[in-house]
């Protein structure tokens, strides 16, 4: 009976069903399309306002707004804030730019890098008459400002120092910031500063030009910081490039450099990272006094590993329609593709085996009849051989003959209908004859 029931649904509603499976498809793929999209505004860490950091962000803030994506910086106070963010799941911040050599164990988890970016050495600069006649510097007993807690330039020089025999009680470890710490050293109240900068930075060009502050070079020992510490690079300040008329500085100098990643949190959409990825092509990509051309971004994870999109970014570039369209067309046609490929999967079967569903349905309804007429013919003969009463069998045929006439099928099935009418037509003429003897 229930098959019965859902063959007669099926029989007289197909049109309704086919019309609501194709709904129900579109409106899936459009609450799947605006839930996949990639957001309109993400949250960026970057450093101290007037920093390397912080004008890096505002590349980025501007490179992603050509491509109507909003970037909100978030003024921080290093690297070191910067992961504190980004491992918070509150914060909303979930990009940031990280000094190498600060992530801890179990950062991986929740982070993925999109490759390194730029160097950024440690400046270590004092007054100028504190080293020997070796160039030897002992800063044991000096005032020396390590830069504000919370950033890389203190998570990298308290090291360093420590490293050196140099702590803070032994020696005065400031925590000031990148101007304080420059106006202290050029008034001659601190001894020394370090700081984590680009060659690019204010007080970078402003100290390595003052006759009365000298660079402290690593030369002597530079190997072994290196081999101490895997994350640092050795680069050099050529001789006079701060102020060739001066010749200053007056000799080559040896720095450590951390190369800075740009960082991600694992949920961050992945045409984001690719957005991001460009971005980083278009801004860091330029040589410098440190590198040359096309040397970042590069596809290194150096304290966790790079992102399946960066991976994929740096092995064949772009996704292939943001070669050609503008990113949210690129990402909608994206979409669309994907979400396709299922729903014609189901939806072309179907659409095309209508003509022979609606073919059996028609038919179904004749054939039907047909089926109840034959079964009945035989038991009519039967009975008349029998002798037995056909009354009522001739009450099932005139019901068969009523359903006959109500039957409503298109044109093109017309002629099966008169077939089934005239072959009821014959069974009742067989019914009226005498039986044969």
């Amino acid at each position: 009976m229930g098959y019965m029931a859902l063959r007669y649904f099926l029989r007289n509603n197909w049109p309704a069903i086919t019309i609501t499976v194709t709904v129900v498809a579109i409106v899936i793929a459009t609450v799947v399309i605006l839930r996949d999209m990639p957001p309109r505004m993400i949250v960026m860490a970057t450093g101290s306002e007037g920093g390397t950091f912080y004008d890096v962000g505002e590349r980025y803030r501007a490179v992603l707004a050509s491509a109507g994506v909003e970037v909100r910086l978030v003024p921080t106070a290093g690297s070191a804030e910067n992961l504190a963010l980004l491992l918070d799941p509150h914060s909303g911040v979930s990009v940031g730019l990280i000094q190498g050599g600060t992530l801890g164990a179990g950062a991986s988890s929740k982070l993925e890098s999109l490759g390194t970016v730029f160097y950024e050495p440690l400046w270590l600069f004092h007054k100028r008459g504190l080293g020997n006649n070796q160039g030897y510097v002992d800063l044991r007993g000096r005032r020396i400002s390590v830069g504000p807690v919370g950033s890389g330039t203190r998570e990298l020089s308290v090291e360093l120092l420590k490293r050196n025999g140099i702590d803070g009680q032994n020696s005065e470890l400031l925590a000031l910031t990148t101007k304080e710490s420059e106006e202290k050293l050029l008034a001659g109240e601190i001894d020394a500063l370090g700081t984590v900068n680009a060659w690019e930075a204010p007080i970078v060009q402003k100290l390595i030009t003052d006759e009365h502050i000298e660079l402290y070079s690593f030369a002597a020992r530079a190997d072994a910081y290196v081999a101490l510490y895997p994350f640092l690079n050795k680069v050099v300040v050529p001789r006079g490039v701060g102020d060739l008329a001066m010749d200053l500085p007056p000799a080559d100098v040896i720095l450590f450099a951390p190369k800075v990643s740009l960082f991600v949190r694992k949920d961050l959409h992945p045409a984001i990272q690719y957005l991001l990825l460009d971005a980083a092509m278009q801004i860091h990509s330029r040589p410098g006094i440190f590198q040359h051309a096309n040397q970042f971004p590069a596809a290194e994870g150096i304290d966790i590993p790079l992102s399946r999109e960066a991976q994929q970014f740096y092995k064949s570039g772009r996704p292939f329609l943001h070669n050609y369209l503008p990113f949210w067309v690129a990402e909608l046609f994206g979409t669309l593709i994907v979400l396709l490929i299922p729903i014609l999967g189901v939806l072309y079967p179907m659409i095309r085996s209508l003509p022979r569903l609606y073919d059996w349905l028609m038919r179904s309804k004749i054939t039907r009849i047909y089926g109840e007429l034959r079964f009945l013919e035989d038991e009519i003969i039967d009975a008349r051989r029998a002798g037995r009463d056909i009354s009522a069998m001739v009450a099932q045929l005139d019901h068969l003959e009523e359903q006959a006439n109500r039957l409503k099928i298109p044109v093109a099935y017309a002629s099966r209908l008169y077939e089934l009418r005239n072959h009821i037509d014959v069974v009742r003429e067989n019914l009226c004859k005498e039986p044969t003897r």
